[in-house]
Parts: structure tokens; sequence; C-alpha cells
């Protein structure tokens, strides 16, 4: 049986934990990033309509539905930004647009993301994580 959102939270916290300072998180971060090469976003998919706005970088997201369950893909060009999007899809790809929507994503402040971060990329945390909420919302529709 697939995990839910919260146990994946969950095993994210106690794997960010394992490390006491942040540049052993920011590590563990490009290590996520390293992920996003397994199930890469097609060069064709960078572009505009993907694009999402908020972001300092340039973050793309893409998402399909496939047996009632978000599949989402995406990437950036940063690679500390990479880690965030290849993070958000570890928690969030595989659950259904109800789950999605649902969700109450704690892991961000348990792990001190935002407070490790600059206002600009926590801005962009929020930018992506409302485009995932804006896919869930408009597949649930359909």
């Amino acid at each position: 049986m697939a995990k839910s959102i919260n146990e994946i939270q969950d095993e994210v916290i106690e794997e960010f934990e394992l490390f006491e300072n942040w540049l052993e998180r920011y590590q563990l971060l490009v290590d996520y990033a390293k992920e996003l090469k397994k199930n890469p976003l097609p060069e064709a998919d960078k572009n505009d309509r993907n694009k999402i706005d908020g972001c300092q970088s340039i973050v793309w997201f893409t998402c399909e539905l496939k047996d009632g369950k978000l599949m989402m893909k995406g990437d950036a060009d940063a690679v500390l930004v990479k880690g965030i999007v290849a993070l958000l899809l570890h928690v969030l790809n595989d659950h259904t647009p109800e789950e999605i929507i649902k969700a109450d994503l704690y892991f961000i402040e348990r792990i001190g993301l935002r407070e490790h971060l600059s206002p600009t990329r926590s801005n962009g945390i929020a930018a992506m994580l409302k485009q995932i909420k804006l896919y869930a919302l408009a597949y649930q529709a359909k």
C-alpha cells in the first residue's frame, strides 16, 4: 500500500533531523536534486506555460493525472531550488487531487526550511505549493 502524505512528511522530518547543521541539510537538498535526473522534465516542457511565477530562480512544473493520481515533474535552474522541487515532488507525487488539496504540509516548517532560506526563496516555495494545489483543484474538477 502506498504511503500517505503524512507518512512521507514524517520520514522527511526524520531524515533532516539526522543532520545537526544546515550545511549538511543543504547537502541533503542537493542530493534530492539528483533524484530529478531519474524522471527528468523534458526540455520541451521548460517553457513559459510551465514556469512558476513568484520564484527567484526559474522553476517549471508539469502535471498529469494517471490512475486517479497526480504525477508531476519539475526542474529549476539552481541546484538548491532543484532540491526543493524534488522534495515537494517526493512528498506529493502519486497522490489523489483530494489528498493533495487536504494535505497539511507541516514538514516545511518542521525541517526549518523557511527559516533557513531567503525571503524570496520562501516565497518561491509558496508559489510552487500554490501551483501544485491549483493542479489538484483542476484535476479534481474534471
